[in-house]
């Protein structure tokens, strides 16, 4: 494991402590406050399905069922879940993306990772001169900008690019 992977490590396993990331089901009422008229239409649509199912005479008898899987699928929009950020996952595209987005690009490193790999020792000159570099074109770096680091440097320690 490189200096900066083992950096980039201990910064991801903080954030999963601090936001509570740990891939459970918490109970929240997000939903209700961020989609108060989708809610509502929910119910006004559920209501006006079980209206006419009630006037049906096929389709009374399975008013049942209607009910249950109502109560059984509206209990996902009560439930929140955020998912854990993992090294493993920094420039993997598959299906893993569609659950956690692409979070390593658009997700900001805190800038004690930053001066933690300026002020490493075991972190080659030319990863921080790189560094120093990406950092004044762009002001901010994401994670996979620091993922890049290791990709982008040979064994001898000189850039790729260079």
């Amino acid at each position: 494991m490189t200096e900066i992977q083992r950096l980039l490590t201990e910064t991801i396993d903080e954030l999963n402590r601090q936001e509570k990331r740990d891939n459970r089901p918490r109970f929240s009422i997000s939903f209700i406050r961020k989609h108060p008229g989708l809610f509502i239409g929910m119910y006004l649509g559920w209501i006006a399905t079980m209206a006419v199912m009630m006037q049906s005479e096929t389709l009374s008898g399975s008013v049942w069922l209607l009910v249950v899987l109502f109560v059984l699928l509206n209990g996902f929009v009560f439930f929140d879940v955020n998912p854990r950020y993992r090294y493993e996952d920094i420039d993997v595209l598959d299906f893993r993306v569609c659950y956690n987005g692409e979070w390593y690009n658009t997700r900001d490193v805190p800038a004690s990772l930053v001066q933690a790999i300026m002020d490493s020792p075991r972190v080659d000159a030319a990863q921080k001169e790189m560094l120093t570099k990406m950092l004044s074109r762009k002001k901010t770096l994401s994670f996979y900008d620091i993922f890049s680091l290791d990709k982008n440097v040979t064994p001898s320690g000189v850039p790729a690019n260079a």
